[in-house]
């Protein structure tokens, strides 16, 4: 009888982590856009004194922080954040909660309080998106290097239509293109299909590299794979692209990643 309870123990839990496993993040990709130095100063010291620090509070551990490749046109013009979310009621309700944080709201009154004539940013973007079926969950990239040597790859994918994107989002689950990411040791931190954004339809997902000489390594293998090589010369594939960005980044001293 006790073997029985406790062979029927293990079932319910593994059953509770597979489901856990198969809930889907909500991420959110935040944009800081910037003007001057002065401004880049605010929002870090925000970010890294208030900002995480009260995401930490309330469960939300892993937030990225990036900012373009020193050769990047928008260097120093840019500040990117990813955060994951459990689910769409954490994201919809962070607002009020951060409301309450008086520690945050202490943390962070140069920022939150700034004047209208003295912005900390010219503008603040937000995506919102929701992770593949393929990769329910952000994954930590399995990096030991200097940050300042290591490049994150964020890209984004939009489709002519909402039906053919959906065939790439497809093409990323059924047709295991995540698993080949995998394979070749892409580093993915997340795939999502964006629920709300500027630019729609569309999907975007993060890869990560030791260095750039790693970066450019890997895409070489990646086109000469041959189960890419299937994958793309494959009819119900084609045309599923009507346009793709891609933002090198490089995570900020205080990132978590």
């Amino acid at each position: 009888m006790k073997k029985t309870l406790f062979a029927a123990l293990i079932i319910a839990c593994s059953d509770i982590a597979s489901y856990a496993q198969s809930i889907r993040a909500i991420y959110e990709i935040k944009t800081y856009k910037l003007k001057t130095k002065a401004q880049e100063n605010t929002v870090d010291a925000f970010l890294k004194t208030a900002y995480l620090p009260a995401l930490h509070r309330l469960g939300i551990k892993h937030v990225g922080v990036f900012k373009p490749l020193e050769t990047d046109t928008t260097f120093g013009k840019r500040i990117v954040l990813l955060i994951p979310y459990p689910t769409m009621d954490a994201f919809a309700s962070l607002t009020e909660q951060l409301g309450r944080d008086k520690e945050y709201l202490t943390a962070g009154s140069a920022y939150l309080d700034a004047p209208y004539n003295n912005a900390p940013y010219e503008r603040l973007e937000s995506v919102v998106l929701r992770a593949f079926t393929g990769s329910p969950q952000l994954t930590l990239p399995d990096l030991h290097n200097s940050r300042s040597e290591r490049i994150y790859e964020l890209r984004s994918y939009e489709g002519p239509t909402e039906k053919i994107y959906q065939n790439k989002v497809q093409m990323f689950n059924l047709g295991d293109e995540v698993g080949l990411f995998k394979r070749l040791g892409f580093n993915a931190v997340f795939y999502g299909e964006v629920l709300s954004g500027s630019r729609m339809p569309n999907l975007m997902y993060m890869t990560t590299f030791a260095d750039q000489a790693s970066h450019d390594a890997h895409w070489k293998a990646f086109g000469a794979d041959a189960q890419w090589k299937t994958l793309v010369a494959m009819p119900e594939y084609q045309h599923n692209v009507s346009k793709s960005n891609i933002y090198l980044l490089r995570p900020t001293d205080y990132s978590d990643y």
